[in-house]
């Protein structure tokens, strides 16, 4: 089944020197970008991450330090990947938890103004784990019925990603050919930021998921304490948790102005 679109959906993965979103870089990036019309355009490039790349890292991607080398860095590629990506909703497998995030930090460390304020997100796996429960390969073989070679390649991965929710569609009558619905479908929770330090409540208001301050509102936490906030943003956080709670404290500011 063909995917109903409104607008661009680009479907990507990314290889890394690791797992942590705050510090990890990216060293491969690839991208097919599905039009309404039925067109694609697909991109893939090596990223010099620079940073060393962890031999454990290169033991499941093939991606050594010599191979990447001579490759532009993230900052230099990012203005082509955000003019790819900016007029589109996003997928992937396992994407609202680490590619999506750790794709913001790049971009935000590049200085580009990334965000998902007008944009929602499908993550295949979640429809994968919620109707079978296995692995991208896996999912591949039960849907596709084929073999996915070159597994841990970001460009195979992420072919492989785009057929399976092709096939989740003609599989499953109940899964909505909508990629709202779809993205409704596959959110695991009601973060704000990617990393979910902060949560919306049960009022639709902004919480912190974590510390001393637990489940109290963002806002009145600023208020009582102000030097939280510096804290957060001297801290290891995710730079775009930090950019999340820089716009909830201008918020504010702005009301009591």
């Amino acid at each position: 089944m063909e995917l109903k679109l409104n607008r661009p959906l680009c479907f990507f993965d990314l290889e890394t020197t690791g797992i942590d979103v705050a510090r990890d870089r990216i060293v491969e990036i690839s991208i097919v970008k599905v039009y309404p019309n039925g067109n694609q355009e697909s991109r893939t490039w090596l990223v010099n991450p620079t940073i060393p790349i962890p031999p454990q890292a290169t033991a499941v991607h093939g991606i050594s330090n010599e191979k990447v080398a001579q490759e532009p860095t993230f900052k230099e590629l990012a203005p082509q990947i955000h003019a790819m990506i900016k007029d589109s909703d996003l997928a992937g497998y396992n994407s609202d938890r680490f590619d999506i995030p750790l794709l913001a930090e790049e971009l935000l460390r590049a200085e580009v103004d990334f965000d998902m304020k007008n944009r929602v997100a499908v993550d295949v796996q979640t429809i994968f784990h919620k109707k079978e429960e296995r692995t991208l390969s896996a999912a591949y073989r039960f849907y596709c019925n084929q073999t996915l070679d070159n597994a841990h390649s970001a460009e195979a991965d992420t072919k492989a990603t785009f057929e399976i929710l092709k096939a989740q569609l003609d599989r499953y009558p109940d899964l909505p050919n909508d990629v709202k619905a779809l993205s409704e479908y596959t959110t695991r929770k009601k973060a704000v930021d990617f990393a979910g330090f902060i949560a919306l409540d049960d009022k639709g208001r902004e919480i912190f998921t974590f510390g001393k301050h637990k489940g109290a509102l963002v806002e009145d936490v600023f208020e009582k304490e102000p030097g939280y906030f510096g804290w957060i943003q001297g801290a290891d956080f995710p730079l775009y948790t930090k950019k999340v709670l820089t716009g909830i404290k201008l918020r504010k500011l702005n009301t009591k102005s």
